[in-house]
């Protein structure tokens, strides 16, 4: 991360994965000729140990994208993923399987990722099985019974099939199975979107406690930045496959830089209706991926931007401590009398 190299506390927490110039690019027939979809494009960021790091943008921003990537669900186009100080794609066979076992995923559809033929026995206990967790019948039921009891669901359930529960009920089976194998680190692809508000709240008390009891790092993908508040500890800001913010929840939710990231929190709806708040409507669509525009990928949108946006795109940069932001205007934008004394 393009950031300045200076001691801070928050240096000394442990990295549990980092990417650098992450890339991931598809390809689009167009005209007759091949162009890349840059659906991640150069993310660097870290996960320290026990955190929640939370990934927001519009849809199609490339969110869920970057969380496979992460996991080499899909193959980087370039640049590295480092995970407990270790290259991903330069480990053996045998440790990719560890690895498989330490980083887990929970997908948005708890109806579409459970395989409707099998018990929810045998979901939990084919993972416990192939990573060696637990060996003979007794011991993997002791298992399988154990994690669903964490996860809030009676043990008698293992004998029936995903079609007989609640959407909320299947999450949490499919909260249980990534966690049956003891990871550290778990994916989260909007795992509370497809749910009704009220179940949305008790699953995201679940993957607090159990974050607390197994110390697990996540990575929290969701458009809601109303949920992302009240699970996150860092949120990260994507655009057309770009970070353009990374902050503590807490500063980038009371003082966002980016005027995406602005846009972004004044549609939160209010708590109480008679609070005045500025709505920021972004004027046009979302470029195509595949023909962004130049410079500032967000400019095309923006409010504030100026001829000099276009000729190059900004960096992502730390302006304050532990605060990054992609945008050479911010202080214009966010802080008029700072950017009028930089003048």
């Amino acid at each position: 991360m393009q950031a300045n190299e200076k001691t801070r506390p928050s240096d000394t927490r442990e990295v549990i994965l980092e990417t650098r110039d992450l890339c991931k690019y598809f390809t689009k027939r167009s005209g007759g000729k091949d162009k890349p979809v840059k659906a991640v494009d150069k993310a660097n960021l870290k996960v320290f140990r026990g955190e929640t790091l939370a990934v927001v943008g519009e849809s199609g921003c490339g969110k869920s994208t970057l969380g496979r990537t992460v996991l080499h669900l899909l193959e980087p186009t370039s640049g590295e993923v480092i995970f407990n100080g270790k290259p991903i794609e330069r480990l053996d066979n045998a440790h990719n399987k560890q690895l498989r076992k330490e980083m887990q995923i929970v997908f948005q559809d708890p109806y579409a990722s459970l395989n409707p033929r099998m018990k929810v026995f045998d979901i939990i206990a084919e993972p416990i099985r192939f990573h060696g967790i637990a060996s003979g019948r007794a011991n993997v039921e002791a298992a399988v019974n154990k994690i669903l009891t964490q996860c809030g669901l009676p043990t008698y359930i293992a004998e029936r099939y995903p079609h007989e529960f609640s959407g909320g009920q299947r999450q949490r089976i499919s909260i249980a199975r990534a966690l049956s194998v003891e990871p550290s680190f778990v994916v989260l692809d909007e795992p509370v979107s497809a749910l009704d508000v009220s179940i949305q709240s008790q699953i995201i008390n679940l993957l607090c406690d159990l974050q607390q009891k197994k110390n697990l790092s996540y990575m929290f993908i969701s458009h809601d930045l109303s949920v992302v508040y009240n699970i996150a500890t860092r949120v990260v800001v994507m655009y057309l496959g770009s970070i353009v913010e990374l902050s503590d929840k807490e500063e980038l939710y009371s003082e966002p830089l980016h005027p995406y990231t602005r846009a972004l929190l004044s549609a939160i709806p209010k708590d109480n209706p008679s609070e005045t708040k500025e709505r920021i409507i972004l004027s046009g669509e979302i470029p195509s991926p595949s023909n962004p525009p130049s410079g500032c990928k967000f400019r095309s949108r923006c409010r504030y931007a100026t001829e000099a946006c276009a000729q190059k795109e900004p960096a992502l940069r730390e302006v304050r401590p532990n605060h990054f932001v992609a945008c050479d205007r911010y202080e214009e934008i966010c802080c008029p009398a700072e950017g009028a004394a930089a003048r």
